[in-house]
């Protein structure tokens, strides 16, 4: 909830002119004093009870689970209604079983219905709907006073490679996946990766399919991928620099990668981050 007010609050705060937002926290419950999963209670405007005046754009906050779930039978009803009148609504970290899921991008829009991936892919997607009301550059202002980044595509993965291979590094495979990340300029065909494993390359390709969920070469392309936005976003080396960084062949198989991948140019992406220089 506090991560995207946030986001509406500061787009008064820096916006010339009277506020684009009034920013109502809405009580599901009978009560306006509401306890989140940290026990922290959370002093909200109104019930929904009490709330009679039109909504522009409504969000649901998440929740850590079911057991988290709070609210009145009524209160359903009123969110149904309410959805159908607003221009826009959308959820924070909600899910609902008669939903399609898309695992992957870090928020969505299907027509006026907006969610995203979770807590701070929620102000992801409010910086979003702040670009789309009052332009790029506050949404960008915004962005900078809250130290994020304006802004990430919403099909960016959710997911990094390394961080999940970390959480296999017990397995058999462990340290091949912790070796791979620092270097990805080597030759890494399944022959020479499955000699670093002491095995077979059919029995390396077997087992890696087994405990990864995807082949070799996929996620030496998700390292590469992910090596590649870290370098796009915090220096400004040039597109041929990148590519060599990250064991590509050239800054054309760069382009190519991140076109298939994310539907972006690697100057595109570098545009949403800040950072000037790609040739």
């Amino acid at each position: 909830m506090f991560g995207p007010a946030e986001v509406f609050g500061d787009a008064n705060w820096l916006r010339d002119g009277d506020p684009a937002y009034k920013v109502n926290i809405i009580s599901a419950c009978a009560d306006r004093v509401v306890s989140n999963h940290l026990g922290t209670p959370v002093h909200t405007d109104r019930t929904y009870r009490e709330y009679r005046g039109p909504i522009d754009t409504l969000l649901v906050a998440g929740c850590m689970g079911p057991r988290e779930l709070h609210y009145e039978p009524g209160f359903l009803d009123w969110l149904r209604l309410q959805s159908t009148r607003a221009r826009r609504f959308g959820s924070i970290c909600t899910d609902h079983p008669r939903v399609a899921v898309d695992p992957d991008p870090i928020y969505i829009r299907d027509g006026s219905c907006y969610t995203s991936a979770g807590v701070t892919a929620g102000i992801d997607l409010c910086l979003a709907l702040v670009e789309e009301d009052c332009g790029r550059p506050l949404a960008l202002r915004v962005a900078q006073m809250m130290v994020v980044f304006l802004r990430r595509p919403g099909g960016q993965s959710q997911f990094s490679a390394t961080l999940e291979a970390q959480t296999r590094e017990s397995r058999p495979l462990g340290d091949l996946l912790a070796w791979l990340p620092d270097h990805l300029r080597h030759e890494l065909s399944v022959d020479s990766l499955a000699r670093r494993a002491a095995m077979s390359a059919r029995n390396f390709a077997r087992l890696f399919k087994q405990e990864l969920g995807k082949t070799p070469g996929k996620h030496i392309e998700d390292l590469r991928l992910e090596a590649a936005r870290r370098q796009l976003e915090s220096t400004s080396r040039s597109a041929d620099e990148i590519a060599d960084a990250c064991g590509l062949a050239s800054a054309e198989v760069l382009r190519r990668m991140f076109r298939r991948r994310l539907q972006i140019t690697p100057g595109q992406y570098r545009a949403s981050f800040g950072q000037t220089r790609l040739h």
